[in-house]
């Protein structure tokens, strides 16, 4: 059923933190939210956490002002349809109970919206959905979508700073009416924001909202890089260059396939004048890994990476992104000699077909998600999250909204 539509819902004023000038701290500002236009979903915004994407891109001029953010989760629990909030553990998570449990004794009524309201010819979700916003599309209708070759959706690329169909935005500043520009389909440094159905991943509402945050970006892209991307087979060698939130996901990724997990640890400043790719083949035995995954975003370290590859069959794969667009080089004879380099752009994940299937993943304790949470905070501190993450002290800090903590979300 199609619910609180356009032309009913109106426009909402919250707070957001606005990227003014590239680099410089984010700004709190009052934004106003127009409603969902046709094929767009309004999110209330639980939690969100920051990507290095999120970093690459606020350090770039002309991309402001922006709200910046791509990983996230829409909305709560109506209790007794999903969430039970224990008494015992106020101010903490809810724990996931099923559907059809009854509420703990005392524990009061509460509910927090999650799709707080759809436009016309939204019939995915519904008010009250709990859902995970991402920055790929699937329309499940183009030959890209429809093929098994590729997760980018031909028919609704990234427009950048706006909407991806009629290339506006939906945000304002409240006091002067002017533009804020969208950021990857997502913009989630907002306690309100409006993305395309074709960004909407719709998850049963009892599952843990931080670690549905994960699942919209980060830990996705580095699983998804193994598992689907590079196939990577039982016994064979993987490097990894950078082993923040999406490098160790890799890892899983491989460790989900191959059932094995980290053996050797390389300090880049630690190998006593040996390159990298030296050290690695010395430790596969002179011949190179089979797969090398850069999770930096350094075209220095995709280079490494790729000399670091078996003759014959490595396979690099290139995940970190690169804000200067700037070329890699590497030699064509090496190309010749069997090596290859690959792309991958979310993990090759189709975000509805795979983002639940990780959910699942998660819920069977095959994919463990809780040891990259290393901060959690409220939104007034989102620039202290910015900090720990660029210093290197963080891998992923969840950032929640206010009246979420103070309805005992967290």
């Amino acid at each position: 059923m199609e619910q609180e539509q356009t032309n009913t819902a109106k426009p909402i004023r919250c707070r957001a933190a606005v990227s003014r000038v590239a680099g410089q701290p984010l700004v709190m500002e009052e934004v106003e939210v127009a409603p969902p236009r046709d094929h767009e979903v309004r999110i209330k915004i639980t939690c969100t956490s920051i990507c290095h994407t999120d970093i690459t891109f606020w350090r770039l001029e002309g991309m402001h002002p922006s709200i910046f953010g791509h990983e996230a989760v829409g909305g709560g629990a109506m209790l007794g349809q999903g969430v039970a909030l224990d008494p015992a553990t106020w101010g903490h998570r809810p724990h996931p109970v099923h559907p059809s449990s009854p509420l703990l004794p005392g524990t009061p009524s509460l509910r927090i919206r999650m799709v707080e309201s759809v436009g016309e010819h939204v019939r995915e979700v519904a008010v009250g959905d709990m859902v995970v916003p991402v920055f790929a599309a699937q329309c499940s209708e183009c030959p890209d979508c429809l093929s098994t070759r590729s997760n980018l959706c031909s028919r609704f690329p990234n427009i950048p700073g706006s909407m991806p169909r009629d290339g506006t935005t939906r945000f304002s500043f409240a006091s002067t009416g002017e533009p804020i520009r969208h950021f990857i389909s997502v913009s989630s440094f907002v306690e309100y924001t409006v993305v395309d159905i074709t960004h909407i991943v719709k998850l049963d509402a009892s599952f843990p909202q931080e670690m549905a945050c994960l699942l919209s970006c980060g830990v996705s892209t580095g699983v998804g890089a193994a598992w689907k991307v590079a196939e990577v087979e039982p016994g064979s060698s993987v490097a990894v260059f950078g082993l923040g939130a999406v490098g160790l996901a890799v890892a899983q990724g491989a460790r989900m396939r191959k059932r094995m997990g980290i053996t050797d640890f390389i300090n880049p400043n630690d190998t006593d004048g040996k390159t990298v790719s030296e050290v690695i083949k010395e430790l596969t035995g002179g011949s190179g890994a089979d797969y090398c995954f850069e999770c930096i975003g350094s075209t220095s370290v995709m280079a490494e990476a790729f000399k670091s590859s078996r003759m014959g069959w490595g396979k690099t794969i290139l995940i970190g992104v690169v804000g200067n667009m700037a070329t890699i080089g590497i030699p064509s004879y090496d190309i010749l000699q069997g090596r290859s380099v690959m792309g991958s752009l979310f993990g090759g994940i189709k975000p509805k077909d795979d983002i639940p299937m990780l959910a699942q993943k998660y819920l069977d304790k095959e994919l463990e998600l809780e040891e990259f949470i290393t901060h959690q905070m409220g939104f007034d501190e989102i620039n202290r999250a910015f900090e720990l993450l660029v210093q290197g002290k963080s891998l992923r800090c969840i950032i929640w909204m206010d009246d979420a903590k103070e309805n005992g979300v967290k």
